[in-house]
């Protein structure tokens, strides 16, 4: 069974100031951290990128597994990016994150294909994270539901498995500069 992995890299980091994906934890840019969690787990690992691509592009070219991919249409929002993501699928399974999620555990990944469901998200302390697992032959119905304005509404609409997991790393994104300075500090 094949698995992939998406990666939403298209945002502007407006609340940063800069491109927060580039920024470095430990001699590592935000989005390679991301690429490097799931790499072992995934046969290819789509990243979309749009505003800011090229420097998105840098980070991302030395990954063999890894497409970097445009969303023109990026500034429409997530959802966007999502679709664009999902049209070039080619395995059964794939993991979704956004690429400001920099801490997730390698073991999560792990323990979240030992669940055999159509759509798995990782839960700690009883809080909802990514990345969401999600069966390959959905993704048409996301691309064309007109009704659904984003990837949780479909979550909530078809239901998902949920797993316990002892990484607060599902839970925490970089949205501000103080959420990067955190993550150097040592989370």
């Amino acid at each position: 069974m094949k698995t992939e992995g998406i990666i939403l890299a298209a945002g502007l980091s407006s609340r940063v100031g800069a491109n927060k994906l580039i920024l470095e934890i430990d001699g590592i840019t935000i989005i390679e951290r991301c690429i490097l969690s799931m790499y072992d787990y995934c046969t290819r690992i789509i990243v979309v990128g749009g505003h800011n691509i090229d420097e998105i592009y840098f980070s991302t070219k030395d990954y063999p597994k890894v497409d970097l991919v445009y969303n023109q249409d990026y500034l429409s929002g997530m959802l966007s990016s999502v679709k664009t993501g999902l049209k070039v699928l080619a395995g059964d399974r794939f993991f979704l994150t956004p690429g400001d999620y920099p801490m997730i555990h390698k073991a999560t990944y792990q323990a979240m294909l030992k669940v055999n469901e159509d759509i798995v998200v990782p839960v700690y302390n009883n809080k909802k994270g990514h990345p969401v697992l999600m069966n390959t032959y959905l993704s048409d119905e996301i691309i064309n539901d007109l009704h659904i304005n984003s990837l949780r509404d479909f979550i909530e609409k078809k239901g998902a498995t949920t797993l316990e997991v002892v990484d607060p790393g599902v839970l925490f994104d970089v949205d501000t500069i103080k959420d990067y300075e955190l993550i150097r500090s040592g989370f």
